[in-house]
């Protein structure tokens, strides 16, 4: 798969399979094309060449509504959670997507938020929220959506050591439910411990895909990261 915007290639003949419940992680320096994968994958990009299948469906270009109803949800770099409704109600509009009456998004939103740890804060304005709350909620309403595939943006960025953890935690819960993540990250503490695999981007190329162990040690890898 490939994408480019007048010229500038963002994606360049990027090619992997996640396989169900997988942790991967997607790493690579700032301007890779790490965010324009994301973007292609739910729907928010149309890739410029190749092709994107889930469960057996062509999706290449499709919505984000559209990716959201077969099962692929997702999270943002700069968090974006509805500031003036609480974080129940929050939950509730990712929950609306199968539960089409209010009382039973009402009781999934409560699941969800009981499952990420937001329970007591359910009646809280999103504006209210800290960082790490906020990060957690926008998780949550991913997950009120019932997908197969979650798509995490820098959810351990900005998180101080203990809310890192916590945030490994949660993304490893996740896992045991069978639900496939691919992670964006820059906090290598938090992400190389739990991913199943790492794929790592350079200049909009994929340059390694392995275990972490593999991609620690990884030439190319230490190269993009570090230089020559």
């Amino acid at each position: 798969m490939g994408k480019a915007f007048d010229g500038l290639i963002a994606n360049r003949d990027i090619s992997f399979v996640v396989h169900h419940g997988e942790i991967i992680g997607l790493i690579g320096p700032n301007g890779a094309g790490k965010t324009t994968l994301f973007n292609c994958l739910a729907g928010f990009h149309t890739p410029t060449t190749g092709r994107i299948a889930f469960e057996g469906h062509d999706i290449t270009g499709s919505t984000p509504e559209a990716a959201a109803a077969l099962g692929i949800a997702r999270t943002f770099q700069i968090v974006r959670v509805f500031q003036s409704m609480t974080a129940l109600e929050n939950v509730m509009v990712g929950a609306m997507l199968r539960n089409k009456r209010v009382a039973e998004a009402r009781d999934r939103a409560e699941e969800e938020l009981a499952f990420v740890g937001l329970s007591h804060r359910a009646d809280t304005p999103a504006s209210d929220l800290t960082v790490s709350e906020q990060k957690r909620l926008e998780v949550a309403r991913a997950l009120a959506t019932e997908p197969k595939l979650i798509l995490l943006d820098e959810v351990m960025a900005g998180l101080n050591p203990t809310e890192v953890r916590e945030a490994s935690a949660l993304v490893h819960r996740i896992h045991q439910r069978g639900i496939a993540s691919i992670i964006v990250e820059h906090v290598m503490e938090g992400i190389m411990p739990i991913a199943h695999r790492m794929l790592v981007l350079d200049y909009g190329a994929k340059i390694a895909d392995g275990t972490p162990a593999e991609i620690a040690e990884n030439p190319a890898v230490i190269a993009a990261y570090l230089g020559e």
